[in-house]
């Protein structure tokens, strides 16, 4: 059953109009964001492999506290469109302004203060991740620079996935471009020293990284204060906002957590391979992701779908929101394997040829991508509770993978299999947790829907 839209909806809706066509967009341009965020990491990991094994070990060595900021920050934001969402499709655009606004004044100040702590304990922090002598003090170098940038580059994230929310897909995958395409230019005058610039080496990634995503934060708060006029300075009821905000955001930020808390531990466990293992892991998770964004986009149009449409009470517009992205993370998530199985080991011999970095990337990418739909199919599922204001699931989801599935198959496999086994223990856990996580979000909106029908 549906009800009509109410009416003062922006522009952009996605209420109306062909939902392919809804998907594509918002998955084209933020494939063509993700694509340029990437590139950059690829990029930036072929600089590193010219300066050696060493610098490609201590930059891995930071992807799980990276990761892990990340995944806290898009929490915040995940908590925002999801009522942001329901708010522009039920036609309340003041309140989505002010919501809008109280959101990115939360993120802003929460990343502040995740960049302060870092600064503060990163010696102990990757000690603790298996980082020992030069290597150690390569990374602690490299990420006290790095968290610099971060809280403008968080901000930029956030702002990005809000407004999608709104409905504008355009203006957010430019800014991931912009900002990616200026840290693959002027890192190498800041790496390698070119025309006169110092060389910096891995400091200069590092700084590469700040400065670009300093433009990435000018270019967000053009579009929130000049171009949609959104900004609301008042705190009056931001305590109500952050609460409702939070409500799905720290279950979110719980959920986003999961992955690099694994990431670290797996890390730590590669570590007892040795070096050139965890930098062969390194440049596998660096082109797995450049192939992985797709699905991320495809699952990332999910809160605005399903999150509009829930709060213009279109629920038929939502199953089929949800069965087309399904669809096309299982699709690519074939293409990304053929790729991998025909290319793999001549992309990571583009970053670094010695032959147990490549023997490890190479068993990584022939294992992993063929399972790359249903960690899109989880993620597209996790998308819409939290459109829903239902972040149980999601979180109770990401916690069997840590405790239940991934990390502990790794361990055992890792015993009788080496490295190759703690691939496969995640290749394992993506279809288990896929199909799933899909099962149940059924579930939910079935149950959700009737609730909300017998109310009226």
């Amino acid at each position: 059953m549906r009800s009509p839209a109410p009416t003062g909806r922006p522009r952009g809706s996605f209420t109306d109009g062909d939902l392919p066509r809804h998907v594509m967009r918002l998955s084209g341009f933020m494939i063509m964001g993700f694509l340029a965020m990437t590139l950059a990491q690829f990029v930036e990991a072929v600089y590193l492999g010219i300066l050696g094994t060493s610098a490609l070990a201590a930059v891995t060595f930071t992807f799980p506290v990276i990761m892990a900021l990340g995944a806290a920050t898009r929490g915040i934001g995940i908590g925002t469109s999801a009522v942001l969402a329901r708010a522009v499709g039920g036609g309340e655009n003041e309140r989505a302004a002010i919501l809008a606004s109280h959101g990115l004044m939360l993120d802003l100040l929460f990343n502040v203060l995740c960049a302060v702590l870092l600064i503060s304990f990163a010696e102990p922090l990757f000690h603790l991740l298996g980082a020992r002598d030069a290597i150690l003090d390569l990374v602690v170098s490299y990420i006290s620079i790095w968290a610099l940038g971060f809280p403008l580059f968080g901000l930029a994230m956030v702002g990005s996935g809000l407004m999608r929310s709104i409905g504008d897909p355009v203006f957010p995958g430019v800014v991931m471009a912009v900002g990616s395409g200026v840290q693959v230019l002027i890192g190498p005058f800041l790496i390698f020293g070119w025309f006169g610039f110092p060389a910096l080496g891995v400091d200069g990634a590092a700084w590469a990284f700040v400065v670009a995503r300093s433009l990435s934060f000018l270019m967000t708060v053009y579009w929130f204060a000049l171009k949609r006029r959104m900004i609301r300075a008042s705190l009056r009821a931001f305590f109500a906002s952050a609460r409702t905000i939070l409500h799905v955001g720290l279950p979110a930020m719980a959920t986003n957590l999961i992955e690099p808390l694994s990431s670290a531990i797996i890390t730590r466990l590669l570590a007892t391979f040795g070096t050139a293992v965890v930098a062969g892991f390194g440049v596998a998770a660096r082109i797995d992701a450049v192939v992985f964004m797709v699905v991320i986009a495809i699952s990332s149009s999910t809160t605005p779908l399903v999150g509009q449409n829930w709060g213009a009470r279109l629920f038929d517009r939502v199953d089929r929101a949800l069965a087309l992205c399904y669809r096309y993370c299982l699709l690519w998530g074939v293409i990304a394997a053929a790729i991998m199985w025909i290319g793999g080991r001549l992309f990571v011999s583009l970053i670094n040829d010695e032959p147990e970095v490549v023997a490890t990337a190479t068993t990584y990418l022939y294992i992993l991508p063929i399972t790359l739909g249903f960690a899109g199919m989880l993620n597209v599922a996790n998308g819409a509770f939290q459109a829903l204001s239902r972040p149980a699931p999601a979180l109770i989801l990401s916690l069997l993978r840590l405790f239940v599935f991934y990390v502990p198959l790794a361990f055992v496999a890792s015993r009788y299999f080496g490295y190759a086994g703690i691939f496969a223990a995640a290749a394992l856990t993506n279809v288990v947790l896929g199909l799933w996580g899909r099962q149940w979000n059924r579930r939910v909106i079935i149950r959700e829907r009737d609730r909300l029908e017998a109310t009226r």
